[in-house]
């Protein structure tokens, strides 16, 4: 946090934190003097027939439906939002001090977060072809948002910066070299704010210096991915050049035999759209258990004695298992397992089989304390192992409106 003096720089600390998915906006604006949220909403099914809005602001929320065509469009009923509404926390656009955006691929241009110019502007557009559905999205909502707010500095953050400090042995495919030099064909790994988050929280709560810990972080929700983490700097994750690689996630396979593609092609005749289909959004927990995407109601099935939705939760953790034993030995062990996103944080049973097995590793669950987690950070390990495993709820938001808090600081100290 920053100290803050009279009420003109008070005014001058609010950050605005977007994320701009495929038919999505997602704002909080936080005062970053005491990091507190002033209001956040969501604009959803943009371009659709009829759209979804809610905001909260003051502790009252509303929602609403509409039309929304287009990006501008949402950006029009958030900058209303903010600044023209009764209880708008920003009477105008002078007191924003940045807006942060969530990028999801930055390739192997951005090791940083950074102020968005032209030049950054095309760098994110070349970068497409490694995120099509994900950058267009960010990019629509960056030159929004550029628009409502010319005046305003706007920092993209990356979520593949965080594994930049991979080694090569860990980052290369063992495919033709020159498909890395020339096409940039790596694993790159993503969901970078929640991984820095985590593993930065992690510390705070063992009250360690990050420098000296190694972590196993778990990202687990609708999309997942693991990182290890050394000393602060991830050094292996689980996403690679897409976020199609690593464990099972809601719609997505995870890891498969590359000989899948050929079959799926040459024996059932699917087109390449159509495998693309079928393993970004047929698969997962959605295509293993038939029901959902969603964990909630497969672990109810389960409960009722569903065979395939028992089995869909499974290979779900067996998968989540085999990467955390894998990370043990690529950082030589750990001393601490971190489970965030919606499933890490709230689902105990997943966690409990996840971690099932491993005591002879030094990971071991406290039963009750598991069951008790919920809404907050927990250790969860049972006394006296060695290695600790700790909840810890993701707040991606406030790590992006910290990093276009320091980088627009720094810019306006001369240090870009």
């Amino acid at each position: 946090m920053i100290s803050v003096g009279d009420s003109k720089e008070r005014d001058m600390s609010y950050i605005l934190v977007l994320n701009c998915g495929s038919s999505s906006v997602k704002y909080r604006l936080y005062d970053m003097a005491e990091e507190r949220v002033l209001a956040d909403g969501v604009v959803e099914r943009i371009g659709e027939e009829t759209s979804y809005v809610s905001r909260h602001t003051a502790g009252r929320e509303t929602g609403w439906s509409e039309r929304v065509p287009d990006y501008r469009h949402a950006f029009e009923l958030l900058t209303h939002h903010l600044l023209e509404t009764a209880d708008a926390p920003l009477s105008h656009r002078a007191h924003l001090l940045a807006v942060g955006h969530r990028v999801v691929h930055g390739g192997e241009a951005f090791f940083e977060s950074t102020v968005i110019d032209e030049q950054v502007m095309r760098a994110i557009r070349d970068t497409i072809p490694l995120a099509p559905l994900h950058n267009p999205a960010n990019l629509a909502g960056i030159e929004a948002a550029r628009h409502h707010f010319p005046a305003t500095p706007h920092v993209a953050v990356f979520d593949t910066a965080f594994h930049h400090s991979m080694p090569g042995h860990a980052y290369l495919y063992a495919v033709d070299y020159d498909l890395y030099r020339q096409r940039c064909i790596r694993r790159y790994g993503f969901h970078g704010t929640s991984h820095r988050y985590a593993s930065t929280a992690a510390a705070g709560m063992l009250g360690r210096d990050p420098a000296g810990l190694r972590l196993i972080t778990c990202h687990l929700g609708n999309g997942c991915s693991l990182a290890a983490v050394e000393g602060g700097r991830s050094v292996d994750t689980s996403m690679g050049m897409t976020p199609l690689e690593g464990v099972p996630m809601g719609t997505r396979s995870g890891d498969i035999d590359p000989g899948l593609f050929f079959y799926l092609q040459q024996q059932l005749g699917l087109s390449i759209e159509q495998v693309d289909d079928l393993l970004n959004r047929r698969s997962g927990l959605l295509g293993l258990s038939g029901i959902s995407n969603d964990l909630r109601p497969i672990e109810d099935a389960a409960a009722a004695g569903d065979e395939r939705a028992e089995l869909c939760l499974e290979v779900f953790a067996y998968r989540v298992k085999k990467y955390i034993g894998a990370y043990l030995a690529a950082l030589g062990g750990a001393d601490a397992v971190v489970f965030t996103g919606g499933i890490g944080e709230h689902s105990p049973d997943i966690r409990a089989r996840i971690c099932a097995g491993l005591s002879g590793l030094g990971l071991e669950l406290d039963p009750q304390r598991n069951q008790a987690c919920a809404d907050a950070a927990c250790v969860i390990s049972a006394p006296g192992c060695s290695i600790a495993v700790l909840v810890i709820p993701s707040n991606e938001e406030l790590l992006i409106a910290r990093d276009a808090l320091r980088v627009v600081t720094a810019r306006a100290r001369g240090n870009p």
